[in-house]
């Protein structure tokens, strides 16, 4: 089971440069949680694919219904506290944090691309491309 950040999930069910190892992380580990905030942050990715022409609303609509299948009974609420005492110590958003504090509330790997949680929190994240490459 890891964390799945809402880029990975978004690399997963939309077709694009990173799709290939979205999907490499999910046939090496198909059991996948985040927050209940991954929502939000893909309908917002959608949306702005939308705007860009590069989805209709149909096909946005289905992308979002797969991945609430996918994400079904894996989505937790994190206690604030968590979220806040993480954003102190690192620069890293309080939207970047749930995804960490959710990781290490279960002890578990949070997959992601994005270089300041890397930076921020080498001990739990990881780069979609290095979690392929680990045993």
């Amino acid at each position: 089971m890891i964390v799945a950040d809402t880029n990975l999930i978004a690399y997963f069910f939309i077709k694009g440069e990173f799709t290939d190892q979205a999907n490499a992380v999910f046939h090496k580990d198909p059991e996948w949680i985040a927050p209940l905030l991954w929502r939000s942050e893909f309908r917002n990715v959608l949306a702005l694919y939308i705007r860009k022409g590069f989805l209709n609303l149909f096909e946005a609509v289905d992308l979002i219904q797969e991945s609430e299948l996918l994400m079904k009974g894996m989505e937790y609420l994190i206690p604030s506290l968590n979220i806040l005492k993480l954003t102190e110590e690192s620069q890293c958003s309080a939207y970047d944090c749930e995804f960490v504090a959710l990781a290490k509330q279960f002890d578990l790997e949070l997959v992601t691309s994005d270089t300041l949680i890397l930076k921020k929190f080498p001990g739990i994240a990881v780069h979609m491309s290095e979690f392929i490459k680990t045993s």
